[in-house]
């Protein structure tokens, strides 16, 4: 995935320690949203899929921080965001990202649910720290 947050002069970040940073976290994502030019659909299919990630990043990654930017790419605009914890990794990637796998009590949709509905989905993760990051483009 291109470097969005490298390229971005108007980075946003968010401390994400507890549930109500979780929605502080989704209130940036929605509003960065609307302002990009995200439909009322692509705009709740984001905030939706940065709700699970950063949920996930709460729950198993003990917490971390979320980067967010409306980016620019060949005209077309959308938002980056940037789930990065330090938590102990994920062991088996492609495991997880399997719909219906889960490492708790969820339902199992969480990263493959937030892959599917953003536009573009990029994670790493090892014994320290999982980071994953996306964008949704306007259409």
């Amino acid at each position: 995935m291109k470097d969005y947050a490298a390229e971005s002069a108007s980075l946003e970040t968010v401390a994400v320690s507890t549930s109500a940073d979780v929605v502080s976290m989704r209130q940036m994502v929605r509003i960065l949203a609307q302002r990009g030019g995200l439909s009322l659909v692509h705009q709740t299919k984001l905030v939706t899929a940065a709700s699970e990630l950063g949920r996930n990043m709460l729950v198993y990654g003990g917490g971390g921080s979320v980067r967010a930017a409306p980016v620019v790419d060949a005209g077309r605009p959308g938002v980056y965001v940037e789930f990065r914890d330090e938590g102990p990794g994920i062991a088996d990637l492609e495991l997880a990202l399997t719909d219906g796998w889960t490492s708790g009590n969820g339902m199992g949709l969480g990263l493959s649910g937030a892959k599917r509905l953003v536009d573009e989905f990029d994670i790493e993760s090892g014994p320290s720290g999982t980071t994953v990051r996306i964008v949704k483009w306007a259409k």
